[in-house]
């Protein structure tokens, strides 16, 4: 143990190649991971005009009871996978406002234990692993950290960057390395212009400084914009996913040099006033206009949806299974119904 400044330095991790050596995906799990990159990959570039659907719970928070949900979304799959592409949430990192509380699983593989980050290495990728083996759906989690990125950049189809990582640098030039969709979320602020420029600056090559390394990044086509609603200077959300929002992105999407326009809508956060429920009538808002005008329909290439087995939320400890332990879900029951509904209009 060293101690420098205010610093204190526990113990060195084991780098992401001998994580990944150690904990590895199978070579065929791999090829189903390499078909569905390719899969989404055809949405957000507009070859295919199948329908993204983020869902899953706030974070995950148990491995049990995640492959649980997700192996019930693999048997609704089957059933809409001719117009849907469902991708579960598998969120291991947890931003919290104020730096209080659980920050996932990375963190805490038990929620009531005390930080333990090598075993959170090894509890991720053993989860996501197993989802992927029981169920062929590879997932979503959002990049809070990145120079945690390669301990499962071989695990991830689908990269979110939060509302308050958006603005950060080093976010937006490691999604310039990623191979995968990569959404940029709208800063809490709700400045369209903000997250224009991420993505802007994720599509583009770069040189700059990871892990203690010097590296080159391509850029990366596949990134685009999440509309996650906003907060004003009186802490009040206001939504952004109406058809008015939807028609100025558009338009300044075709304002700027950028490829492949394509948007996702968060249905929760500020969208919806942190009131899960109202999930399903956003996204049935959504629905409806993407069939009023073409060019939204276009644009606009799926929805994020926090679901769990149990709707609402529940304390750290609080003995329910399949309940967020961290912001409130819709239920299995209501999320099912909610994905058929979604497949109908398409």
């Amino acid at each position: 143990m060293v101690n420098t400044m205010s610093f204190e330095f526990i113990k060195k991790l084991p780098t992401p190649a001998e994580i990944k050596e150690e904990y590895a995906l199978p070579p065929q799990l791999a090829k189903i991971k390499e078909a569905r990159d390719a899969e989404i990959s055809d949405v957000i570039t507009g070859k295919s005009n199948k329908f993204l659907v983020i869902i899953g719970p706030c974070s995950a928070d148990n491995e049990d009871s995640v492959c649980d949900y997700v192996n019930r979304l693999a048997k609704v799959n089957e059933k809409v996978k001719d117009k849907l592409i469902l991708i579960p949430r598998i969120y291991t990192n947890k931003p919290r406002t104020t730096g209080e509380g659980y920050k996932g699983m990375v963190h805490q593989p038990d929620p009531e234990k005390k930080p333990d980050f090598l075993a959170g290495l090894v509890a991720i990728r053993k989860m996501h692993i197993r989802a992927i083996a029981e169920t062929g759906l590879t997932a979503a989690d959002e990049m809070l950290y990145p120079e945690n990125w390669r301990y499962v950049s071989d695990l991830l189809s689908y990269v979110a960057i939060g509302a308050r990582s958006v603005e950060d640098q080093q976010h937006r030039l490691t999604v310039s390395g990623f191979d995968v969709a990569a959404g940029m979320k709208n800063p809490t602020s709700g400045d369209f212009s903000v997250m224009l420029n991420s993505v802007y600056a994720a599509q583009h090559p770069h040189s700059f400084i990871y892990r203690g390394w010097e590296v080159n990044t391509t850029g990366n086509e596949l990134a685009h914009t999440i509309l996650r609603g906003a907060t004003n200077k009186y802490g009040h959300n206001v939504p952004n996913y109406h058809y008015e929002d939807l028609r100025r992105l558009m338009e300044m999407y075709q304002s700027m040099n950028l490829k492949n326009h394509a948007c996702v809508i968060d249905s929760n956060h500020s969208n919806s006033n942190k009131q899960f429920e109202q999930q399903i009538r956003i996204v049935k808002e959504v629905m409806h206009s993407r069939k009023l005008n073409s060019e939204i329909h276009s644009l606009v290439k799926g929805v994020m949806i926090e679901s769990y087995i149990e709707e609402g939320c529940q304390k750290v400890g609080g003995g329910i299974y399949g309940k967020s332990i961290t912001d409130p879900c819709l239920g299995w029951e209501a999320s099912e119904k909610l994905i058929y509904d979604i497949a109908e209009y398409e």
